[in-house]
This record gives C-alpha cells, structure tokens and sequence, in this order.
C-alpha cells in the first residue's frame, strides 16, 4: 500500500495500534493459581479453560485397545475423545501460534494426567505420545528441568518406578503428602496434591480451627522448603475456601467453576 502523505500514515498508525490493542485487551489474563480439575467434563474441553485463563488442567486417562481415551469412567469412553485430540494437538496448535507459549509471552501451563488404568501398561504408551510432543513439553534429565510450554504432570495410579532407566522423561510425579519429606528434586515432585476431606474438617463456613490452619500451613511450609507446590482435592469449590487457601500460600485452586474462580482471582 502506497501512502500518500503524512496525514494517511498517521491515520493508518492509529488503525494498527486500536486494532492490536483490541486483541490484547481481549487476550485472558494467565491466572497461575487456577487449575481447572476434571477439565474434560466442561462443554469445550482445554478451550474453555484456556479462554478463562487457566495454567493448569486436568485430564483422566482410559487404556483402551491402544487408545488414551479421556473421561472420568471407562463406561464413559469414547473413541474420538483421546488424549491427542482433546489436548495435546490442540495445545500443540495454539503455542505454534504463540509464539512458544500457551498464552503469548506466558508461563509454563501445567496439563495434569491422571491415569485411571493400571500404569504398567498405561505409562508406557503415554510415554510414547509425549515424546511425540517433545517440541511443546518441558522435558527432564535427571534433577535437570528445561522448561517448555507445557509440563506434564502424572497423577492417579502411578509409581515412580515407572521412570526407571529413563534418561530423558517428559512427564513429572504428582506427590502426595508422603513425599512432603522426601529428597527428590522438584524436577521429579514438582507440586503435592491430597485430597481436602481426608486431613481437613473445616469445609469453608464459619472460622477454619487455628490447629487445622497450623496443620496446613506445615504442609506449605515444607513443601516450599523442597521447590515445590501445593494443591487439594476434593474441597468445598466455594469462595470463602478458595480465599483461605490463599491466605495460606496454598499455590492451586483446584475448581469446576471456571467463571467463578476467574472472575474471584481478578478481584483480589
């Protein structure tokens, strides 16, 4: 386009930057506390999540016939839900688009795998496809991290064994509160996860008990101290809880409401 005098530059100039502005103003904000727990069951699996801002999310894994097929229960499976085309492609896709990136000069997101069959035969197949998306993925060398878009984390029936002899892994280990002690690098056990109800009674009404607060904020304490960060399960998805989770440094909000926790999180 030839521009004919310095009056049409300026108008042009304007255009360009209203119209990138536009796009950045539309953009989500990366919210790093926010995982979006059994993310699959929202209406547009990952997209949903990624449109609200989410840096972590959660799939469920079936080992059917060779498939990684993703739903909660293996009655619920479907072969044109797998893993790759719910997930990994898509992901693949979007950081291609942005420049290296979930969201454009983001963070690491997070993808959480759980594994609902039996990880002897399951890990090894998943193994496989992750390699396959090596270009997206943070990948591990021994203690060694090098950080990518995405890192995978595995969770449900898992082992560490299941990493034995590898020297190039592409997934890391969802510790529990067992592993609060534990010696391993937080390139192995980046993050804790536990499920809320089974070590906590307050349920997010009234005054969390000072010795339930003590007790959590031991479990952040020390899993800081090891390079690593924290998570509950299976708590009450409400606001008064999200907001006593972060008064005590818990790093994750795990929720199944994704309107509700962004709109919470932008707030503060």
């Amino acid at each position: 386009m030839r521009l004919r005098n310095s009056t049409q530059t300026f108008h042009v100039l304007v255009t360009c930057f209203s119209t990138i502005s536009g796009w950045c103003s539309d953009a989500p904000k990366p919210l790093l506390q926010a995982h979006a727990h059994n993310d699959y069951e929202h209406k547009r699996p990952l997209l949903d999540t990624l449109d609200h801002g989410f840096c972590s999310f959660e799939a469920d894994i079936h080992l059917v016939n060779g498939q990684l097929l993703v739903a909660h229960n293996r009655s619920e499976v479907k072969t044109n839900r797998t893993l790759q085309s719910l997930y990994l492609d898509p992901l693949r896709e979007r950081i291609h688009k942005n420049g290296g990136r979930v969201y454009a000069a983001g963070p690491e997101c997070t993808l959480l795998i759980d594994l609902k069959s039996d990880w002897h035969s399951t890990y090894p197949i998943l193994r496989k496809l992750l390699e396959q998306y090596s270009d997206i993925l943070s990948t591990f060398r021994g203690d060694t991290k090098q950080t990518n878009a995405i890192m995978a984390i595995i969770t449900g029936n898992r082992a560490r064994e299941m990493f034995a002899g590898e020297s190039v892994r592409y997934a890391a280990y969802d510790g529990e509160l067992i592993d609060l002690d534990s010696t391993a690098s937080p390139a192995l056990i980046p993050w804790i996860s536990s499920n809320w109800a089974q070590t906590f009674r307050w349920r997010g009404s009234g005054t969390m008990a000072e010795s339930e607060k003590r007790e959590l904020q031991e479990i952040v304490r020390k899993a800081h101290d090891k390079g690593r960060r924290v998570r509950f399960w299976g708590g009450p998805d409400t606001s008064p809880f999200w907001r006593q989770l972060l008064a005590e440094n818990v790093d994750l909000v795990n929720t199944d409401n994704l309107d509700g926790l962004e709109q919470f999180l932008k707030n503060l």
